[in-house]
């Protein structure tokens, strides 16, 4: 009886998890190539350095502010899951599933992705991995997989080690164009920016906003964290303060080494930037630096949805087996799931779909956790509450009114992925509804 209760215990998601987890987790999945990338259309579209500058921060400060509301849910409510956990609370099971059916898929998708882009990345660095960028995807994103097997100690150190190299890379590159930006020969562009246009400026903010996605990574792994009414709080606005003053820095950098004429024009413009510091050598570093970016991300990703799964299945809501945990604390079964979905995504190239479908769900799911803030404010009062949305209800509106416009102009600018995504958000609940055993309960 003793040995099967010890077993049984030993079975569980195990807290071990503290807030340098939630930091590495927050900034391992927010800061990476999109940085590298999106200044330029931003500032093409903005034309001056002080908008382009205002405008990351503007957007860094939003998150941040979303941050805030969404650490008092977590809190309130410690699970794993994250978003998922919170609509259901909020409206029921059948909300809660289709929030954490779209949210897993976002994920695996995100899986597929990511594990092409590191192959690709190593395909410009070895010329023999550049013919079979598909094997080697799938190759990284099962070498991933057995990271996640050994448990998540072991797990949680590799994101804590990866996300410390990936921040030291990219303050690295920070200080030595700022450091080398006298030395650097000026370039003359004469060739005149196209006007400035409100689609335009619509755009450039939405593209920081997704810039900035992966700051609410932490609230998926509370259930493991030691203390998450202390650790919580201090990791996601710890986390996202990180990463503005790292996007911040990385701007300034690249608008002290290239005329802003250039930077708009620029598809790459960090390695425009890499290659005045360093020459040829530039897209080199570059993409080592893209390398470097990527096993946090990645094994964020994995551990993020394979939680989410987990909480599924624990539900009732998946599949029970999903619920189940190995030795090292994993949940085993998620992590097969989550990663035989992905391995389809990328052999079949549909995770491309997906991806163009993610921004909808991620608007979409983050609107219906802005709304289950207010709900579970008004129906429960007493509930305790460790952290409370600082400014509310005004700081939650904000936040509620931004997630809105984002998801309006998801809907408006990608109309065509953004009904696909509902189509499959309609269908993973229809299925559901007719699979046998739990029922999900009508809101």
């Amino acid at each position: 009886m003793t040995d099967s209760s010890t077993d049984s215990a030993s079975r569980r998601l195990r807290r071990v998890l503290g807030v340098g987890f939630g930091l590495a987790v927050i900034v391992g999945s927010t800061l990476g190539v999109g940085i590298l990338r999106t200044p330029g259309m931003v500032a093409g579209a903005l034309q001056t350095p002080s908008t382009t500058l205002i405008v990351w921060l503007a957007g860094g400060l939003y998150t941040l502010l979303g941050s805030i509301c969404l650490t008092e849910l977590g809190t309130m409510a410690p699970q794993a899951g994250g978003y998922y956990v919170y609509a259901r609370r909020a409206f029921g099971d059948v909300v809660g599933f289709a929030v954490g059916w779209t949210d897993w898929l976002t994920y695996c998708a995100v899986l597929g992705y990511a594990s092409i882009g590191m192959a690709e990345f190593a395909g410009m660095l070895s010329p023999a991995l550049a013919g079979a960028v598909r094997p080697a995807a799938i190759v990284i994103l099962i070498a991933f997989v057995a990271l996640q097997w050994a448990g998540i100690r072991v797990s949680s150190r590799f994101q804590e080690v990866t996300t410390a190299l990936k921040f030291l890379a990219f303050l690295a590159l920070v200080v030595a164009a700022l450091a080398l930006s006298g030395h650097v020969r000026p370039v003359t562009i004469t060739a005149p920016l196209p006007p400035v246009t409100l689609a335009g400026v619509i755009a450039a903010i939405q593209a920081v906003v997704i810039s900035y996605g992966g700051w609410q990574s932490a609230l998926y792994f509370t259930e493991e964290d030691r203390d998450p009414n202390r650790n919580l709080p201090r990791a996601m606005i710890g986390g996202v303060l990180a990463v503005i003053v790292i996007y911040t820095l990385v701007n300034i950098a690249l608008l002290v080494l290239l005329p802003i004429e250039e930077l708009a024009v620029s598809p790459l413009p960090a390695a425009a930037a890499a290659e005045r510091i360093v020459g040829p050598a530039g897209l080199e570093v570059l993409t080592v630096i893209s390398i470097v970016s990527l096993p946090p991300l990645l094994n964020a990703i994995m551990m993020i949805g394979t939680r989410i799964l987990y909480a599924l299945g624990r539900d009732g809501l998946f599949f029970a087996r999903t619920a189940s945990v190995n030795a090292g604390g994993t949940p085993d079964v998620a992590a097969v799931v989550t990663t035989i979905v992905a391995v389809g995504l990328i052999a079949t190239g549909t995770f491309q779909r997906l991806i163009a479908m993610a921004s909808f769900f991620l608007a979409a799911n983050y609107c219906i956790c802005c709304l289950a803030l207010f709900a579970l404010r008004h129906r429960e009062p007493a509930t305790p509450r460790p952290f409370r949305a600082w400014g509310y209800p005004w700081s939650a509106a904000i936040v509620f009114a931004g997630a809105v416009a984002f998801l309006a102009g998801t809907l408006v600018g990608d109309t065509t992925n953004a009904l696909a995504a509902v189509g499959l958000a309609a269908v993973g609940v229809v299925v559901k509804q007719i699979t046998p055993g739990v029922v999900l309960r009508k809101t």
